[in-house]
């Protein structure tokens, strides 16, 4: 998260927040939305078979749903399916580099290498 840096237009510092978290239904819990929202960042993460029942049975006093955007949750796949064939390259899979620069640059020809596939 100390990477990211998204320029400013005007004065200021770089923002280093996300606008918006995708996650699976392992990141649903009250704590973690709590955290979110705490920090102003928006997200979409669909809530967990027991956690929507147990809201249901506790009537009125279970609130309303957490919000939910099944457009842009399957967005998500995208995502998914670029690392699943990232892991592709043993050396990625299993991280075999010491230092994080050189994995960064093994991670970045793979992605180049996958991109001159697929053009």
């Amino acid at each position: 998260m100390e990477r990211i840096r998204v320029p400013r237009t005007g004065r200021g510092r770089p923002r280093s927040t996300p606008d918006q978290v995708i996650a699976d239904r392992a990141y649903s819990s009250r704590g973690f939305r709590a955290y979110l929202r705490k920090r102003g960042i928006a997200c979409t993460i669909p809530e967990k078979a027991d956690q929507q029942r147990h809201r249901h049975n506790r009537g009125r006093r279970g609130g309303r749903p957490p919000a939910f955007d099944r457009h842009i949750y399957g967005r998500r796949n995208v995502v998914e399916r670029c690392f699943n064939r990232l892991k592709g390259f043993r050396g990625i899979a299993t991280r075999y580099d010491k230092t994080a620069t050189s994995y960064e640059v093994a991670v970045s020809l793979a992605s180049f290498l996958l991109w001159a596939r697929s053009v």
